[in-house]
């Protein structure tokens, strides 16, 4: 924007201000807009401008050059909402820059009318929605997550793998003792029904022996106790 043009922009802006431009303002309006051309879009951004009321309705309005630089800047961007580029497969890229912009700027100014619907999307369907078509993902109905494995239980070993015949202590516990019920070795009855043994001894031989075995242990301390 020269000078000149400047001069009928202050021009356009007085018909709604009663402003009175001086050569200084033309200058400063000139330098400020420099890369603005004075076309419809400049004039439609100043009439925006003042189509629009303030937020406080006792303002004055009063346009200054960074008004019209961004009221045009978005009546623009506004037919450029569905622009498409229409390009060449065979196009190199020299020629696509230059035709992507002059199709951007032809848009952009009005001189070809803006597309009224956003462009078609090309290509297949997402990869979501293929699996969804192709009947791989599950439907709301069905559990999310892969299936549960069956749970194994898992049973203790050795004497703590059966139920303790004389102090009942259950399958992984210990087994206790009469004297305040703590934690002891297995009872000899544990052993022998985790090894598939008779629980209780028959032989009349082998419950002899167990009882001659204990009176030596008893003999010693009750020697000692005397």
């Amino acid at each position: 924007m020269d000078q000149h043009e400047a001069s009928m922009l202050l021009a356009c802006c007085a018909s709604f201000d009663n402003r009175q431009p001086s050569d200084a303002a033309i200058q400063g309006w000139a330098a400020a807009l420099h890369d603005i051309p004075f076309d419809a879009d400049t004039r439609a951004a100043v009439v925006s401008y003042y189509s629009t009321p303030p937020k406080n309705p006792s303002e004055r309005l009063w346009i200054l050059p960074h008004h019209v630089r961004t009221i045009r800047s978005r009546i623009r961007s506004e037919r450029l909402e569905n622009f498409a580029y229409e390009g060449n497969p065979d196009e190199t890229p020299l020629e696509y820059l230059a035709r992507y912009r002059g199709q951007l700027e032809a848009v952009a100014s009005g001189a070809v009318p803006a597309p009224s619907t956003a462009p078609m999307l090309e290509g297949g369907p997402h990869r979501s929605m293929a699996e969804l078509l192709s009947g791989s993902v599950k439907h709301a109905d069905e559990p999310d997550g892969p299936e549960p494995r069956p749970t194994v239980e898992r049973r203790a070993t050795g004497p703590l793998g059966a139920i303790c015949p004389d102090c009942q202590a259950a399958i992984g516990r210990p087994c206790k003792s009469a004297w305040r019920r703590k934690p002891r070795a297995p009872h000899p009855a544990r052993r022998r029904a985790a090894a598939g043994e008779p629980i209780r001894l028959t032989d009349q031989a082998e419950i002899d022996a167990r009882r001659h075995l204990a009176a030596n242990r008893l003999d010693p301390i009750t020697e000692e106790q005397l």
